[in-house]
């Protein structure tokens, strides 16, 4: 057994594994190994190339068609605002030009009522007037009859109060003295 040496490397090397020394460990980090720089790079630009060609050959244009497509839309939009602004103007001059004919309809609607009003105001009070002229002259014609009644009634009434006192006072009365008297007071 003295020919046998314990060496850990070699029951490193009976075992498999590789014994670690400070000489033989590498940097930190395998990206920092200058000896893969060649394959990292190499991997770098056909990474790029590939996102390069998905990029160009299939998002980009569908982001393109999107762009277009909303911007064709914001574009027909607008033109649609424009035509909708047109009519509505055009709308609200139909309406202030059909407000201003309603109100010109209106108002010869009012002349000719109040014409109407006025030509059945002038009939009426011309009717009024003829009917209250015949009631009038009815009246006047009755105020005389009744005036010239009681005329009658007074001077018969006169002619009769005059007799009476003509024979309480003398006795006796002359019927043909004492109407000229009453006719003579009564005419002035």
């Amino acid at each position: 057994m003295a020919t046998e040496t314990t060496n850990s490397d070699g029951l490193a090397d009976v075992m498999g594994v590789q014994s670690h020394t400070p000489a033989d460990t590498a940097p930190g980090m395998p990206q920092l190994d200058f000896t893969t720089f060649g394959n990292q790079i190499f991997w770098l630009i056909i990474a790029l190339v590939a996102i390069y060609f998905i990029l160009s050959r299939v998002a980009l244009p569908r982001i393109g068609a999107v762009l277009a497509e909303r911007q064709g839309t914001i574009t027909n939009d607008i033109a649609a605002a424009e035509d909708l602004k047109v009519k509505a103007t055009e709308a609200e001059a139909a309406y202030d030009k059909a407000l201003i004919e309603a109100r010109a309809e209106a108002q010869r609607i009012i002349a000719a009522a109040k014409a109407d009003i006025q030509a059945d105001l002038a009939r009426a009070m011309a009717e009024a007037d003829v009917e209250i002229s015949e009631k009038t002259a009815e009246s006047e014609k009755a105020i005389s009859e009744i005036r010239a009644t009681a005329m009658q009634n007074v001077e018969v009434v006169a002619k009769d109060t005059a007799e009476a006192i003509v024979v309480a006072l003398s006795g006796s009365a002359d019927a043909k003295t004492i109407s000229a008297a009453v006719d003579a007071r009564m005419k002035g």
